[in-house]
């Protein structure tokens, strides 16, 4: 049996699952695009190639194997996209939470079917069917749990609207011993620079007490600044728009005093480092042309407890 155990973003990591870009499938019509990124590199012709982000995936996975991680991978679904192992399921504390996520992806999850099975039944949780959420939004950290989501009556409206508060009701159920803090995102489905997919794509906590940041993300400004409160403006390193829109908060952690990250975010890596972080450079800008980055490909089962 796995003994699950995930209670915050940075603690040493024992066992994760890393998507695959293998049998990626080819490059989707407009009109199927999930998100205003993929979108706008579909529209270019600059939509990234399978052997590309095979590479990129292999990179991370090499990572891994050098801080004797141990890596799951899901098998693989002939022409179908699942790199972003992320928005499936996560875990916090022992407990493994499927998502609720895009119809088009329910396949996803029975790709790491084989992993679920060697997991405890009665830790292997299923949300109500009207509680939406996808990885990306959720983040355990240490008495608490952070969800982006967005409570708008226009929700149905954005495909890029991904939580809703069903599930962060649903979420607060199931932990009762947590505090579930949730932030509205700023949601578009047609511009990838004012568009947070997910909350981990303008905030994630590093390190052992600091995190990365982006104002505009939030669609409450009081939510932006508890957030600021919280963590103290010194330990906050606030990116730009265009440093959003590259994924810059998209970066995973090893360890308190280990990340991977972009080789490409240079301002990011150089304060990571200035703070006695080792930066696991790796290339990643063409899984970036689909709105997700590190975090968003790695979903992980056991984490030290800190």
């Amino acid at each position: 049996m796995l003994q699950l155990h995930v209670n915050d973003e940075t603690s040493r990591l024992r066992a994760v699952v890393l998507g695959t870009a293998k049998s990626n499938g080819p490059t989707p019509k407009l009109e199927d695009a999930y998100d205003p990124k993929s979108a706008q590199h579909i529209k270019q012709g600059t939509y990234p190639k399978e052997e590309d982000m095979m590479k990129e995936m292999e990179a991370v996975a090499e990572v891994f194997r050098k801080y004797d991680v141990t890596v799951y991978r899901p098998e693989i679904i002939e022409d179908y996209n699942q790199i972003f192992a992320r928005d499936i399921a996560f875990v916090i504390e022992d407990k493994f939470i499927k998502s609720n996520i895009l119809p088009d992806r329910e396949r996803e999850i029975h790709a790491i079917d084989y992993l679920i099975d060697q997991i405890d039944p009665d830790k292997v949780v299923t949300l109500p069917e009207e509680a939406h959420v996808e990885g990306g939004d959720v983040m355990p950290y240490h008495d608490y749990i952070f969800v982006g989501t967005y409570t708008g009556e226009d929700y149905p409206d954005y495909i890029t609207a991904r939580t809703n508060i069903q599930a962060v009701k649903a979420l607060q159920d199931i932990f009762p011993n947590k505090k579930v803090k949730a932030f509205e995102l700023r949601k578009s489905n047609t511009d990838a620079k004012n568009n947070a997919l997910h909350l981990d794509c303008c905030f994630q906590p590093v390190g052992k007490d600091m995190a990365i940041i982006h104002k505009n993300g939030f669609l409450v400004e009081e939510e932006y600044k508890w957030l600021v409160d919280f963590f103290g403006e010194d330990k906050l390193f606030e990116i730009t728009k265009d440093e959003m829109y590259h994924m810059n908060s998209n970066i995973f952690s090893i360890a308190p005093d280990v990340v991977v990250s972009e080789k490409n975010f240079i301002r990011l890596n150089t304060w990571l480092r200035s703070k006695g972080i080792t930066v696991e450079e790796v290339p990643y800008a063409e899984i970036s042309k689909q709105e997700g980055l590190l975090r968003c490909s790695t979903m992980p089962l056991i984490r030290d407890k800190s």
